[in-house]
């Protein structure tokens, strides 16, 4: 069902070149209220089953709108499922404390990438005390319900390694946590502050507090199985910091959404923003240009899929899916049944007017 509003019909509403964004979030969030808009030209498409005739407009394609999201994550997750070993999976989230928030919004190039290091670091020292050198899927996320700025890692662990002989090794804690959380969260504190010293953005003051603070790591029980940890990871690998079913309300001046309050019970409750107020919030979360936000490590990263990690599938007799090949065609939207062909593609002037007053058509989205 699609949703009454929309992120873009606030944003809409909002004279962003007047607000204090960038340059890089200010180009970002019109790129949101041109998607699926004539101003990106589109595309005149017939089925060739019922020979329905549909027009449809281009998308942004930016990786911060709540509606190009969707292919990308089903591609994301068929590839990981090629990577599955045979053990169980743990949900691990690495959070930073709101003290340096400031910091993250003026430095979040260096903010971000430290907190991938140092949950690294602390995995890999973790699983060395073990004997084992893990893998890790990481996944940058920003945002809290209420679109405040709450930067956290959800991590993917498999609960096995390689020993220092170079085998499999598959630690089994069906009803346990991987490790003790709080003696990851020490040890993820003191090397993300070790990172922070390094790059010297904060001043003494700031650091001493920052070991004050209990840092929150947050771990779940295992998994049911491998092929879940996948369905799971998708919801949140191509998230956006807000969706288009949570907002209920837009006007000229305010917007109203729905939000979980954690604090309460993860009761569903309403906020009201002033529209300037709702693009300063979603700001927060656009990420600098070409930050990557999901990492692989260890033996899930880039060079182990070179050959290691299919070895070692073979190994533990692990059948790899097979991917399905991309087809160039979209099922029709009327029959749901035949592929699209596409007739005509035009720019910003629009589709040619014997589509539009010959078939009577309006543009789909």
């Amino acid at each position: 069902m699609q949703p009454q509003w929309e992120v873009a019909d606030v944003l809409r509403k909002v004279d962003l070149s007047n607000q204090n964004f960038t340059v890089h979030q200010e180009k970002t969030l019109r790129a949101l209220t041109l998607c699926r808009t004539a101003a990106l030209g589109g595309h005149v498409d017939a089925c060739d089953a019922c020979g329905n005739i549909s027009i449809s407009y281009n998308s942004c394609r930016n990786r911060h709108c709540p509606k190009c999201q969707g292919h990308k994550r089903e591609e994301w997750i068929q590839a990981r499922e090629q990577d599955l070993l045979p053990c169980s999976y743990y949900h691990l989230v690495f959070t930073l404390p709101d003290t340096l928030n400031g910091l993250a919004i003026s430095h979040p190039q260096i903010m971000y990438r430290i907190l991938f290091e140092a949950t690294w670091a602390t995995m890999s020292q973790f699983g060395k005390t073990e004997g084992l050198q893990l893998g890790m899927i990481a996944i940058l996320h920003t945002w809290g319900q209420n679109l405040s700025l709450h930067p956290h890692l959800h991590c993917i662990v498999p609960g096995g390694g390689i020993d220092r002989n170079g085998n499999w090794k598959r630690k089994i804690k069906t009803d346990k946590y991987l490790f003790a959380v709080k003696a990851l969260s020490k040890v993820f504190r003191a090397k993300y502050v070790a990172l922070l010293r390094k790059e010297k953005l904060a001043d003494t003051q700031l650091l001493q507090g920052l070991f004050e603070k209990n840092w929150v790591v947050y771990a779940k029980r295992p998994f049911g199985g491998p092929k879940q940890v996948i369905e799971y990871l998708g919801r949140y690998t191509h998230k956006v910091a807000i969706s288009n079913h949570r907002i209920k309300n837009v006007t000229d001046h305010e917007v109203t959404i729905n939000y979980k309050d954690y604090k309460d019970g993860s009761k569903t409750k309403q906020l009201t923003l002033k529209n300037e107020e709702f693009a300063r919030r979603f700001s927060l979360h656009i990420l600098p240009k070409r930050f990557v936000r999901i990492r692989h490590y260890g033996i899930l990263s880039s060079s182990w899929k070179r050959g290691k990690l299919q070895q070692l599938q073979k190994e533990l007799n692990v059948v790899r899916p097979i991917i399905e090949p991309k087809t160039q065609h979209k099922k029709c939207y009327c029959c749901k049944v035949g592929n699209l062909i596409t007739l005509h593609v035009f720019g910003q002037r629009g589709p040619p007017k014997a589509y539009l007053i010959e078939n009577k058509l309006a543009p789909v989205n």
